[in-house]
């Protein structure tokens, strides 16, 4: 192997597999002398890659085989929203997917479009292509234009400036400027048709809210839509912090109970999502939350063979 530089690429990723490498064996892979294989270390240390875990993360260099691989998982958990990695995933798929050669992209998309996963259907699902263009285009600072269908269905163009992708767990929602309206929006992206980046370079605005999380979390308390829900939760707010959605509001009432005010379009969403808190809670209202828990109770104790009362 003549290549010097793709010679050194190869040998780095070999040295960052998780096992011992004798110099004899690195030369034989490498086509190269055990005394090429020394300099070619020598080599990269100076240029500063460490070959060891540390605190500094070398570039990470993958094959075709890997980056595939690392590609669709990213593609799979951003389209199924998975609470507290969601984000971070959409960032890392955004980051590869620029630099995928595109044989190897065209191979993730049929990967992708022959998978069929089975899983709960917990809300509207995103599509991980649209998630990384909006995420690619806010990490450069690029001006976005799509389609966008409003909740009483009504289609618009809109041109914005991207800020944040938000997840709450059921749904992925884009906080950005619009430029039209001179004023921020959220976005639903499964509402959302054929994003793509501009080209056109943003400085970025000030937020008028503490993150973006408490944007979103802001603007769908203001939906009319929906029914709302009171709930006295039998646990502590810390507690229950990491079983729910950021969006959502906790009040602490003591240091073992708090309330929890949510709004949304179903009430067997709502019913589900109380009784796999894993804690003790009493429904305030709305009525029609409280007898449909009442019906799936008694339901439930068909099902086990005891009456409840």
């Amino acid at each position: 192997m003549t290549d010097t530089p793709g010679r050194l690429l190869n040998l780095l990723s070999l040295l960052q597999t998780p096992r011992e490498w004798p110099g004899s064996e690195l030369a034989e892979r490498l086509r190269v002398s055990v005394r090429t294989i020394r300099r070619d270390i020598d080599r990269l240390r100076e240029l500063g890659y460490r070959l060891v875990a540390g605190a500094a993360m070398p570039p990470l260099v993958l094959d075709d085989e890997e980056a595939v691989a690392i590609a669709v998982g990213l593609r799979t958990g951003a389209s199924h929203a998975v609470e507290g990695i969601e984000e971070a995933s959409v960032r890392a798929l955004a980051k590869l997917e620029q630099v995928l050669p595109a044989r190897l992209r065209h191979r993730v998309g049929n990967l992708q479009a022959a998978t069929v996963p089975l899983v709960h259907d917990s809300g509207a699902a995103a599509d991980p292509h649209a998630l990384t263009v909006m995420a690619a285009a806010a990490i450069n600072q690029e001006r976005l234009r799509f389609g966008y269908r409003a909740g009483d269905g009504a289609e618009t163009k809109r041109h914005v400036e991207p800020y944040r992708l938000v997840c709450t767990g059921r749904r992925w929602y884009l906080v950005a400027y619009d430029t039209d309206r001179t004023d921020w929006r959220t976005f639903r992206v499964d509402r959302l048709r054929e994003p793509r980046a501009t080209g056109a370079r943003f400085a970025p605005r000030e937020l008028p809210a503490a993150d973006a999380a408490a944007f979103v979390a802001r603007s769908l308390a203001g939906v009319r839509q929906g029914v709302g829900a009171v709930v006295t939760l039998h646990e502590s707010a810390d507690a229950l912090a990491g079983r729910l959605p950021k969006s959502f509001g906790l009040t602490p009432l003591d240091e073992h109970s708090c309330l929890l005010r949510t709004h949304d379009a179903s009430l067997d969403w709502q019913a589900l999502r109380l009784m796999l808190l894993g804690c003790d809670f009493e429904v305030h209202e709305p009525p029609e939350l409280i007898e449909l828990l009442r019906e799936l109770g008694a339901r439930i104790g068909r099902a086990v063979g005891s009456e409840t009362t």
